[in-house]
């Protein structure tokens, strides 16, 4: 016992420790850097600070036209391939009545919303991942560093293996049960925070986190242990991502309850520039510290939470993507967010693609695909130079 303790104090030390890239591009953005393309500029000076801003926000608009029109391609060529290679115009043929156009019918019914969902899925991890690594100043957090996936997939492994199959609408047992577990990890990681400290220790809410995620994991394991051979399939097909939903009403539940969590995420760049700079610094810009704080982990576990019942814990997309975009446009949260959020649908569609077809006409579990593509990335970000 004492060593598992041991090792995930030493892995939330080792998560601490490299919070230092994040730090370094923080100073980046407090001493006014110059992110590419944009010219140095004197901050009293309102006519340069003004062509700054100009040439920041142009940067933005084509970084997040290019994303989107990556997006939109992604949205529109992916259905047309998997087991059976599809035609765009025989799918648009208005000639031909929708139930005479089998081209149609596997697009529209069979793969689109397939793909909506990979694009949905893909975003809110890519955004949750950006919104942790600001909140937690460590560029190794992800949004399942917290446990609040291990809680999710906890509540669908309980659903699979002992409750009735119960189906109401759109909705079914498993992803009620996983959005359960989802909120009762979060409630307890913020309960333990809280304990030790009167304020937002992201200290203490890391290493609660980690330790979180290591006991759900055992208890998933007991409960595969104690399941019988299809519930066992069931749960581990479910573990590894699975993007095949029924219908486009799953999708719609989705995006309400995502809803408070994509406002939340889109009033918080200014005030995650200003955190990732301190809490201290943040505090005398003018920046309410601990309010950001507890929105930024509420937001970015409710938009967790969702994605996880959705499609289930498909790992990566949430460290890689951020990484890859600051890579592209800098550490601005402003641009990084929604850009973040564009590329991140687009690069969860590619891989659900390829899972439908690498080895076609079986598919792979998506997220196979995910870790096989993050995890070198992931070792490449722990052992590269600040």
């Amino acid at each position: 016992m004492s060593e598992g303790r041991g090792q995930t104090v030493g892995q939330g030390r080792r998560l601490q420790a490299e919070s230092g890239r994040l730090q370094g591009e923080s100073r980046r953005l407090e001493d006014s850097e110059p992110a590419p393309g944009v010219a140095p500029w004197d901050p009293l000076d309102p006519r340069r600070a003004a062509q700054a801003a100009s040439a920041l926000r142009r940067r933005a608009w084509r970084t997040h036209a290019s994303f989107a029109a990556l997006l939109l391609a992604a949205v529109v060529v992916a259905p047309l391939v998997g087991s059976t290679s599809l035609d765009l115009a025989e799918v648009l043929d208005r000639s031909r009545p929708f139930a005479d156009n089998t081209a149609a019918q596997i697009f529209f019914i069979a793969r689109l919303p397939r793909v909506l969902a990979a694009g949905l899925v893909g975003a809110t991890l890519a955004l949750a991942g950006v919104v942790m690594q600001a909140l937690l100043r460590n560029p190794l957090a992800t949004p399942f560093t917290l446990g609040v996936s291990s809680g999710s997939a906890l509540g669908a492994m309980l659903a699979i293996t002992f409750l009735p199959a119960w189906t109401g609408n759109a909705l079914t047992s498993v992803p009620l049960a996983s959005l359960a577990g989802a909120a009762g990890a979060v409630l307890i990681v913020y309960a333990l925070a809280q304990v030790r400290h009167r304020g937002f220790s992201t200290d203490v809410l890391l290493l609660a986190g980690v330790t979180l995620n290591a006991f759900f994991s055992a208890l998933i394991l007991l409960v595969q242990y104690l399941s019988d051979f299809t519930e066992t399939v069931r749960t581990l097909r479910w573990l590894m991502g699975d993007l095949d939903v029924a219908g486009y009403a799953p999708l719609g539940i989705a995006t309400v309850l995502l809803l408070p969590a994509l406002v939340a995420f889109a009033w918080l760049p200014r005030s995650l520039n200003a955190l990732a700079l301190g809490a201290e610094q943040a505090g005398t810009r003018g920046v309410p510290v601990l309010g950001v704080q507890r929105l930024a982990f509420f937001a970015s576990s409710l938009a967790t939470g969702v994605a996880v019942s959705l499609a289930g814990p498909i790992g990566f997309v949430g460290i890689i993507v951020p990484h890859l975009v600051r890579l592209l446009v800098g550490a601005d949260h402003r641009v990084v967010l929604p850009a973040s959020a564009l590329f991140g649908g687009a690069f969860l569609i590619a891989c659900d693609a390829v899972a439908r077809i690498v080895i076609a006409p079986v598919e792979l579990p998506v997220g196979v695909v995910t870790a096989v593509i993050g995890a070198p990335f992931f070792l490449w970000l722990l052992i590269r130079k600040p």
